[in-house]
Formats: structure tokens, C-alpha cells, sequence
């Protein structure tokens, strides 16, 4: 609780929660008859609205500069305006052209993303019922100031933290704020000062719900001092951080556009000594520029981004920032919520003891379906002390199933009231006691309802004309306390202690006669009753997260349980689900407020179940494991997730029991709130980073092959004399290079974003968060590609360039437009065969089917056609300056581009027998952090 009113010490919060209802009221100078309509003006003005500063996001123009300011952004600029300047007005625009399109790709990602802060303002209520004057009246929820008294019921939205002054059967819904799987019982009486947020039941905080009951309540904190606030302030605090893909991307632009500068500057140097016109020299090193730089690649990143978006949205995960799809393959730990995710958030009741000894109880949720045990095999009929036991629960109840044809259109059985109380009906229908016909013959005569501070419920029912059973139902001690000493009281606490141990909540059912009774009073619940036994309850996890955490581990991917619930039951579950271990204990808030950032370092390493964290421990946890290179998923359905959520690499949240706030604060938004969901998630982002690294080793050797072709030009080519001026003769226009990066590179690439994942992709560890894109591989790829390429394509220019012929043009433009559209055809004919290698980096064309990737067919049939036009038609003659070829010289450059496919098919097979999977010469580099988990 932040700062108010009535503080304890300078800086120092006051404990709300640790006071009685009178000192509260004390320092608040307020009373249990509200305040006056001149004093909450007065203090309105000095604490400002009960509203929470929202965040402004930034503007559109900051969105669009962001995409220009790039170092190959600024150099195709500076190429297309130096164009424009030496006359080549056609070259200079198709380059601006290219500019505009991938400025336009990149604003428009970036526009769509979400501000979470603007969120949070919508759990605040809009009025509420305020007590002025002494009079309750209605006034919106931003008027509200501290020592206000507000009156709430069920169905009530907290307006603002508020400490309770009276209460009645309260019952407020925190999940989303605490991550408590229940509802938390509300009462007046003050609680320990260093209570954990989830165990402060005297206050209800801004933002939540009330479920049931009543409350009378002075107002503590509001707007940014309240809890909901202080979670703003922490997302403040929280970074988005950079995915690994966009800062190799960022790393190897700068690395690309060094080279450009440089390698520009030396050929322009070398035209002037071999006596180029200064106009003609400059444009040589514009044209290597346009050559040298991926201009298609932003473009094939995104495109390849998308398609992993669509394919992870029929997966039931839907992603709201591009780069999140490639940083799921990158992660090295998740942090996961408990309740709904790992679990089903169905309270079952498991476990059944009488005096007979315990039975189990099959079945997970709402669905009545499962059998009762006993030592493990299947009972024929259940005893008749389990029947009493579970028609008292049946009975002593207010929840409501409703079944058969009550079912809702997804087959899910519902259930209405305390998910408590729903288990146990539940549990009822499964060994055959149907509700509906128990309550019918025992009708209720009357009820004592739950109360929070007697921890109990009873209530009488007719057994016949003059029969009356009297059933209460509670907290196991509070119970006992009630029944008669032969009940065996110490066996019974053994087992409560038991089923606690096992992340069970515990009730007690008894009974006893009330013959004659028409009514309850105090008095007939005071003792007398007899023990039927207990039921334990847990929520469950899922089938599929058992399986998916897993999968998690033989992915080298730690998961860590990260849960406002209490450790016992957190602890439970991670057993079950293989996370936790005795060997590793699990660690509450309390314990983690306590060390120092060393111990909490080695804290996040040992540990994998966190217990009644608060935000603020979220947040610190997934700093500490990003501070020891972890690439940290984080997963959350609530308020106090949002910061961590935010911080973390990749934000995953829940789109069915999720929150705006989380779900706006988030990267990805899980449909079926299932665990597994992501870990199919991670599984698509791994093929995604896959095929991200296939294009890029299929597009760079294309770009250096291109620098090569010119640089081999300038230095060795022979200078053609025209109006005694020394002219370049170039093996292609910046504008035939433009077709080439752009529309033969594109159509090509973007297949391979289609690509099957690899074998064996969930089996490998994570790579390392740092390991570069342009990593050793991809560098003798590249290498060894473009020098067959440039070979191929110079050998072809000046074959074409000079051979003697009848009908061609001795020395006018014809004969080297026809040069020319040689070299740009043998590139594509490399650039065509090379992408059946590249659909799979290291292994044979036999691992991935000569039709499992359909779009390959589509892509070559498509840039065949353009190419076609590219030569035939005459609007593309005249833009690229092509020139028609006969059928022999597209045979001379079809063959030439073939000579890949047995040189680096060579080149495979060397490397697959090397076996130096992790020596730097595969394409995935695994994480050098990753251990077992």
C-alpha cells in the first residue's frame, strides 16, 4: 500500500490492514458516517482524482522516423538521391520506390501494438454507492477520496483500496490481482502487519470484484496509490526489450552497411584511376550499394513473421507483436501462472475419509464423471458412510450444477456459486447421488449462511414429519470443536494435515438429529454433532500440461511455477506436473523480499515454485533470470502480472480468464488458457527462426554475388570509349539489381517461410539468446555461393558480350543490353536451384520431399513468368533495360546456374560426415547457459 493519508513514519506506507477498524477511521479524520461534501472537495483537490495516469503513446510521426532511421535505410536514400542528381532519374526513383514500401511495412507493425497502461483504467467503476453528509448517494468512482465510506454488495466492483469497517458473508474475486484460485474470504478484524497481499483480508483493492456478502468500508488509497496503481508504476519501470532477431538484424545492417561504405569508396577510387567521369564513378558505387544491400529482406522477414502469426493462430495462439513469433524459439525458461493454466481452475474434490478409512475420487471438473477407490481399485458400491458424507455436502450447500440437458454448447457442465461448494456436488453425482433428487427429499427448513469470521455454514432440513437433520459444514478445527469427543479428534487432524500436505483444501461435514426443530439459533450449533468425515479438494492440473512441461524439459526450456496461491498447494501441483522436486524447495514472496540481488540470483536458479508472490516479485524474478541470459517467456492471466508480462521477453497471456491489462501488456494471447498451447507456440517459433535463417542464407550469397559481379567489372573489365570519354561497361543497371533483390529474391524466399519444421526441433536446446545471425555457416554459405554465382554470371556477360554473330550490333547499346539480361538470367537460374538446397541447410533433399513444400512450384513458376516479361515485354524493356535472349543462351545460363546444385550438395555431405554439430558450422547455435532442468 502506497502512501496516504495518516502515515507511520516519513516514506513509511501505513499498515491499513494491521489496524482496527477505529484507529483507521482516526487517522483517516474520518468517520463511520462518511465525510462532508466540503471536506472530500478539499481533499479531492489535494489528492487529485481517483483515476490512473495513462500513458501516451508514441505518435505517429515517432513511429515512421523509427523505421527511417537505419543505417541501409539512409544509404538507399543517399543512392536514389544521387542517382536522381547524375540524371539516372528512372534508377533513383525505382530505389525510393523500395525505401517507401519497407518504411510503409515497418510503421504499419509498429502502429498496431498495444499500450497496456490505458487498461488498467477500465477496472475502475465508473460510480459507486458513497456515503456524504451522512446519507449514501451515487457519485462517480473518480470523486472518491481517502476517508470516504462506501457501501458494496455482490456484483460490486472495488472503486478504490478500502479498509472494511463492517461485513457480512464477503467475499471478494482477487485472481487478478493476488492469483488466488478462489475467492478470499473477507472479514473486519485486523490482520498481522508483514501479511502477504493475498492474505490481507481485512482490505478489498481497487478493481476487484465482490462475488457475495456485503461491506460497509473507508476508502485508503486511490488512483496511483492504490495497488492497481503501484502495478502501473511497475510497468513504467518494466522495458520492452529487443527480440534477438531484431538485434542480430540491427547487429548485421550495421555490418552490411560498413562494408557498402567501404568497399563504395574504394571503387569509386578505382574508376577515377581507370579513368571513369567522376558522374560515371560516382554512380558505380551507387550501383554497388543497391547491389550489396538485402532490400527484399525486411520484406521476407515480415512476410515469414505473418505466416508464422496464421500458423500459430490455428494453433489457439494469437500474437500481437511480429517479432514475438521468432522469439518463442529463442526461450530458455517460462514462467508460468498455476491457476487455469497449468491447472483447470475446477476445484475437485479428490479425496474422501471417514472413520472407515480414505477413498479416492477420479475425474477432474465439472463433469460428474469418475469412480470411487478404495486402496486403489474401483469400489462396487459405495458404503453407506461415504453416501452420508457426501449428501450432507449435497446439502449443506447453495451452489447449483447444472446437468444433462443443462450443458452449454461446448459440452462443459456449469456450475453456479462457490467453486467450493460446486466440488462437492460434483463429487456427489459421481458415485450416483443425483442433487436435484436428494434436495428433493430432504427440503431445507433453514440455514445459518457462511460467515467469514465463524468459518461455518448449517443448515436443517426434514427427514420425514417429525425427523430433522442438522448438518454443518466448515474449517475442519472449527468443526471438531463441535462434535462429540468420541470423534477421534487426533486422527482426524492427522489427516487434515495430510491432505494440506498434498495442496488439498479441507472441509468438514457432521450431523446431528434436531427432532421437532423448525428453525436454527446460535445455540443449536454450539456442540453435539457428530463427525461424517472430510473432503479434500484441489484444483487439478491439466491432462496436456503434464505432457507439455515435458516436452519443455527434453527442449532444454526450464518452467517455473509463479503463483499467488499458497505454497503447500503450489508445491502439490509442481509435483505433479514434474516441476517442483523435494530436493528444491519451493519459495514464497516473503522469503524473496528478503535477499539480497546475489541470493536471488542463485534463488532463481535452484527454485521452480514461487508461492504468494506479489507483482513486485514477478517482476524482480524475471530481471534475475534475464540478467543470467535468459530469454524469459512469461505467462499471466492477471492485474498483478501485467509488469512481468511486460518485462519479459516474450508476454503470454490468457485470452479466456485473462484481463484487459494482461492481455494488452502482452506479445501473445493464449485462446484456450492452455500451457500447452505454448509450448506449441515455442515449437512454431523454433520452424519460424528455421526458415528465417533459410532465407537469409538464401538471399545474402545473391546480394555478395552481385558486389562481386561489379566489383569484378570496374577492376578488370575492358572501359568503353564513347565521345573520348572513359564509360564503365557494367555487367548490370542499378535497376536490373533491383529486380533481381527485389522481385526474383522475394518470390523465391518467401516459399521457404513455408517450409515443414525440421526434425528433431524440440529436441535440441534453446540457442543462445546472443548467438549471431551471421554466424560461421552462413558465412561460408554465403561465401562459397556467391563466388559460383559472380562466376557464372561474368563468364556468361562477357561471352555474350563479346561473341560475333550474324545480325548482332558490333558495339551499340543493343549488344550490351543483351549482355546484360544474360548476367541478370544466370543469377536467377542460381538463384532457382539454390532453393531447393535451401529448404534444407544441412540435410538431403530426401528429409524434406520433393512436394512438401508445395509453394516452391509456385514461387519458381511465378518468377519463370516474370522473367519472361522481364526480357520480352517492351514497358519492362524500357524501365531495366533488358533485351530479348534466344532459347540457346537461356539453355547457356539455365545450365550454368545448375552447376550448384552437385558443388554444394558436395559441400553438405563434407559437413554432415565432419559431424561438428556444434562447432560453429551448423545454422543454430545452442545456448552455452542451458543445464538440464
Amino acid at each position: 500500500m502506497r502512501e496516504q493519508p495518516g502515515n507511520e513514519g516519513e516514506g513509511r506506507p501505513v499498515a491499513w490492514h494491521a489496524l482496527p477498524p477505529e484507529a483507521v477511521l482516526e487517522q483517516l479524520e474520518s468517520t463511520g458516517t462518511g465525510l462532508t461534501e466540503q471536506a472530500a472537495v478539499e481533499r479531492l483537490a489535494r489528492h487529485g482524482p481517483n483515476v490512473l495516469q495513462r500513458e501516451r503513446g508514441d505518435s505517429a510521426w515517432k513511429l515512421l522516423w523509427r523505421q527511417i532511421n537505419s543505417p541501409l535505410i539512409w544509404v538507399l536514400i543517399a543512392s536514389a538521391a544521387l542517382a536522381i542528381l547524375l540524371g539516372k532519374v528512372t534508377d533513383g526513383l525505382v530505389v525510393a520506390a523500395v525505401v517507401v514500401l519497407n518504411t510503409l511495412i515497418g510503421f504499419v507493425q509498429e502502429y498496431r501494438a498495444g499500450k497496456a497502461i490505458q487498461a488498467l483504467g477500465h477496472m475502475v467503476p465508473e460510480s459507486t454507492t458513497v456515503v456524504r453528509d451522512g446519507r449514501p448517494v451515487a457519485l462517480p468512482a473518480s470523486r472518491l477520496v481517502p476517508g470516504d465510506v462506501v457501501q458494496l454488495a455482490s456484483g460490486d466492483r472495488v472503486p478504490a483500496d478500502v479498509r472494511l469497517l463492517h461485513a457480512r458473508n464477503l467475499q471478494v474475486e482477487e485472481a487478478a490481482l493476488t492469483g488466488e484460485s478462489v475467492p478470499s474470504t473477507k472479514r473486519v478484524a485486523a490482520v498481522a502487519r508483514d501479511a502477504e497481499l493475498g492474505d490481507r483480508a481485512s482490505l478489498a483493492f481497487g478493481g476487484t470484484l465482490v462475488t457475495s456478502g456485503t461491506t460497509t468500508a473507508v476508502v485508503v488509497a486511490t488512483g496511483s496509490t492504490t495497488e492497481l496503481g503501484r502495478i502501473s508504476h511497475l510497468m513504467e519501470q518494466a522495458t520492452d526489450l529487443s527480440t534477438p532477431l531484431t538485434r542480430e538484424l540491427a547487429r548485421l545492417g550495421r555490418i552490411i552497411t560498413a562494408g557498402i561504405v567501404l568497399l563504395s569508396a574504394v571503387l569509386l577510387g578505382v574508376g577515377m584511376v581507370r579513368g571513369y567521369a567522376f558522374s560515371d564513378a560516382v554512380m558505380v558505387a551507387v550501383t554497388l550499394a543497391v547491389a550489396a544491400i538485402p532490400e527484399g529482406l525486411p520484406a521476407i522477414v515480415t512476410i515469414a513473421l505473418a505466416i508464422g502469426v496464421q500458423r500459430m493462430a490455428a494453433r489457439r495462439a494469437v500474437i500481437r507483436k511480429l517479432p514475438a513469433v521468432e522469439t518463442l524459439g529463442s526461450t530458455t525458461v517460462i514462467c508460468t501462472d498455476k491457476t487455469g493454466t497449468l491447472t483447470r481452475n475446477e476445484m475437485t474434490v479428490r479425496a474422501l475419509w471417514t472413520r472407515d478409512g480414505r477413498y479416492e475420487l477420479t475425474g477432474v471438473g465439472h463433469a460428474p464423471e469418475g469412480q470411487l477407490l478404495w486402496g486403489g481399485k474401483p469400489t462396487d458400491a459405495p458404503p453407506e458412510d461415504v453416501i452420508c458424507l457426501l449428501r450432507a455436502g449435497v446439502l449443506c450447500n447453495e451452489a447449483s450444477l447444472l446437468a444433462g440437458s443443462g450443458q452449454d454448447g461446448a459440452g462443459r457442465w456449469r456450475l453456479t456459486g462457490d467453486p467450493t461448494e460446486g466440488a462437492l456436488l460434483v463429487a456427489a453425482e459421481k458415485v450416483g447421488l443425483g442433487v436435484a433428487d436428494v434436495r428433493k427429499r430432504r427440503p431445507r427448513l433453514d440455514a445459518i449462511p457462511f460467515e467469514s469470521e465463524q468459518q461455518f455454514m448449517a443448515t436443517l432440513h426434514a427427514d420425514g414429519p417429525e425427523n430433522r437433520d442438522l448438518f454443518l459444514k466448515g474449517a475442519p478445527e472449527v468443526v471438531l470443536r463441535r462434535c462429540v469427543p468420541e470423534t477421534g479428534g487426533d486422527a482426524v487432524l492427522a489427516e487434515v494435515e495430510r491432505m494440506a500436505r498434498q495442496g488439498m483444501r479441507v472441509l468438514a461435514v457432521a450431523r446431528k438429529d434436531a427432532p421437532g426443530a423448525t428453525a436454527l439459533q446460535a445455540e443449536d450449533v454450539e456442540d453435539g454433532f457428530t463427525l461424517l468425515g472430510l473432503q479434500g479438494m484441489i484444483d487439478p492440473p491439466r491432462e496436456e500440461a503434464v505432457a507439455a512441461v515435458k516436452g519443455c524439459h527434453s527442449a532444454g526450456i526450464h518452467v517455473k511455477m509463479m503463483t499467488g496461491d499458497h505454497l503447500a498447494t503450489a508445491e502439490a501441483i509442481g509435483l505433479q506436473l514434474g516441476i517442483h522436486s523435494a530436493e528444491r524447495p519451493g519459495l514464497t514472496g516473503a522469503r524473496l523480499s528478503a535477499l539480497d540481488d546475489a541470493a536471488l540470483l542463485q534463488a532463481v536458479k535452484d527454485t521452480n515454485v514461487f508461492a504468494r508472490v506479489a507483482p513486485e516479485h514477478k517482476l524482480r524474478l524475471v530481471r534475475a533470470l534475464q540478467a543470467e541470459g535468459h530469454v524469459v517467456a512469461m505467462t499471466g492471466d492477471g492485474v498483478n502480472d501485467a509488469p512481468a508480462l511486460k518485462q519479459a521477453n516474450i508476454g503470454v497471456a490468457m485470452g479466456i480468464t485473462g484481463t484487459a491489462v494482461s492481455r494488452e501488456a502482452a506479445d501473445l494471447v493464449l485462446t484456450d488458457d492452455n500451457f500447452a498451447t505454448i509450448v506449441s507456440a515455442v515449437e512454431e517459433g523454433r520452424r519460424v527462426y528455421d526458415n528465417l535463417i533459410k532465407s537469409l542464407a538464401f538471399v545474402l550469397p545473391t546480394n555478395l554475388g552481385l558486389a562481386l559481379i561489379l566489383m569484378a567489372a570496374v577492376a578488370f573489365f575492358p572501359i568503353q570509349e564513347a565521345a573520348g570519354v572513359h564509360a564503365p561497361l557494367m555487367a548490370m543497371r542499378p535497376t536490373q539489381l533491383l529486380w533481381i533483390n527485389l522481385v526474383a529474391t522475394v518470390t523465391l524466399a518467401l516459399p521457404l517461410a513455408f517450409e515443414a519444421r525440421e526434425r528433431h526441433v524440440m529436441s535440441r536446446p534453446p540457442r543462445a539468446p546472443d548467438a549471431p545471425v551471421l554466424n560461421r555457416f552462413v558465412m561460408m554459405r554465403t561465401g562459397l555461393v556467391a563466388l559460383l554465382m559472380a562466376a557464372g554470371a561474368i563468364g556468361l556477360f562477357l561471352w555474350e558480350f563479346t561473341r560475333e554473330g550474324p545480325g548482332r550490333d558490333a558495339s551499340g547499346p543493343g549488344r550490351l543490353a543483351e549482355a546484360q539480361t544474360m548476367a541478370v538470367n544466370t543469377v536467377i537460374s542460381f538463384q532457382i536451384f539454390y532453393l531447393w538446397l535451401c529448404r534444407t541447410l544441412m540435410g538431403s533433399m530426401r528429409e524434406v520431399g520433393l512436394w512438401g513444400n508445395r509453394t516452391v512450384f509456385v514461387g519458381i513458376a511465378t518468377l519463370v513468368l516474370l522473367q519472361a516479361a522481364f526480357m520480352y515485354v517492351p514497358f519492362f524493356q524500357r524501365i531495366f533495360g533488358s533485351a530479348p535472349l534466344s532459347a540457346g543462351d537461356i539453355a547457356r545460363s539455365v545450365l550454368a546456374g545448375a552447376v550448384v546444385l552437385p558443388i554444394v550438395g558436395l559441400e553438405k555431405w563434407l559437413r554432415s560426415r565432419g559431424g561438428r554439430r556444434h562447432g560453429g558450422m551448423t545454422p543454430f547455435h545452442p545456448s552455452p547457459t542451458w543445464t538440464s532442468p
